[in-house]
């Protein structure tokens, strides 16, 4: 019978994901389906088990997007170590009764720098902006890297330091490099190679106080938000730096979701292409 998966958020009406691994399945010769599911913002562990009993074939795994994520880790019978690192899962896996929960937000991020970007976040001086859940999701992948430098920024400078000292501490890390910490006020005269917005500024169209300074010559300025020009993306171009959106990360991680359940990794580019071309 059919494998069956689904992405769980609330809201979900927008979700490129049953798109992205229709193409995904067609492309690797794989029997699945792939559903959106609208989960009371009370209800996600109801909507779990609801999609779980349902259906004729087999419920295999499951993405998990906003507001779920920090509950899906809690709900997780096991959890590999990216989601521990992450403190959120958005991939979970159904295995004889067991629920793993897996994070490949920070995968999906460096594959897209790496491979559509050509942009190695190794050696590089990396300012993350941001120290909520999206800027945990992508902290240990990043720093996996070797990069130059990862410092994070954020609007109250307490919340960047404690983050930069729970990931300092973290043990396995196979890099030296530790992160730093600072708010907006104190990133004058400092210049980076790689700047990535994690807030949610890109939502709701407020402007950071970036000094445009924090761009330095060749810089990529990355944006986590996709299908919309933010003030960080348009401060960025006005600096001279190259821009992305997070298009290509939402189809990289979940092509990694995909490698995680099928053991199969698709092309992404052909895929990333159909979704520009609408």
């Amino acid at each position: 019978m059919t494998d069956r998966y689904a992405v769980i958020g609330n809201p979900i009406g927008h979700s490129k994901s049953p798109r992205i691994h229709a193409l995904f399945a067609a492309q690797t010769g794989q029997d699945i389906s792939y559903q959106a599911i609208l989960a009371e913002k009370d209800g996600f562990a109801a909507a779990i088990s609801a999609f779980v009993a349902a259906g004729e074939g087999p419920a295999r795994g499951a993405n998990v997007t906003l507001p779920f994520k920090e509950e899906a880790f809690r709900l997780a019978t096991r959890r590999t170590a990216r989601a521990a690192a992450a403190g959120a899962v958005n991939t979970l896996s159904f295995e004889a009764g067991a629920m793993i929960g897996d994070n490949t937000d920070g995968a999906g991020l460096v594959r897209d720098l790496k491979h559509n970007l050509g942009c190695d976040p190794g050696g590089r001086r990396i300012l993350l902006l941001g120290a909520g859940g999206a800027a945990r999701g992508v902290i240990l992948p990043l720093l996996l890297e070797n990069p130059a430098e990862l410092l994070i920024a954020n609007r109250t400078e307490e919340t960047a330091a404690r983050l930069a000292l729970e990931f300092s501490r973290l043990p396995g890390c196979a890099v030296a490099v530790k992160p730093d910490s600072t708010g907006f006020a104190n990133l004058a005269g400092r210049q980076f190679d790689l700047v990535i917005n994690a807030t949610s500024a890109g939502l709701s169209g407020a402007v950071l106080p970036l000094p445009t300074s924090s761009f330095g010559p060749r810089c990529v300025a990355y944006e986590m938000v996709y299908g919309r020009e933010t003030a960080f993306m348009a401060q960025a171009r006005a600096a001279g730096a190259r821009v992305a959106d997070g298009l290509g990360m939402l189809v990289e991680q979940a092509a990694e979701a995909f490698f995680v359940w099928r053991g199969v990794r698709p092309h992404t580019a052909p895929v990333l292409a159909a979704l520009k071309g609408n």
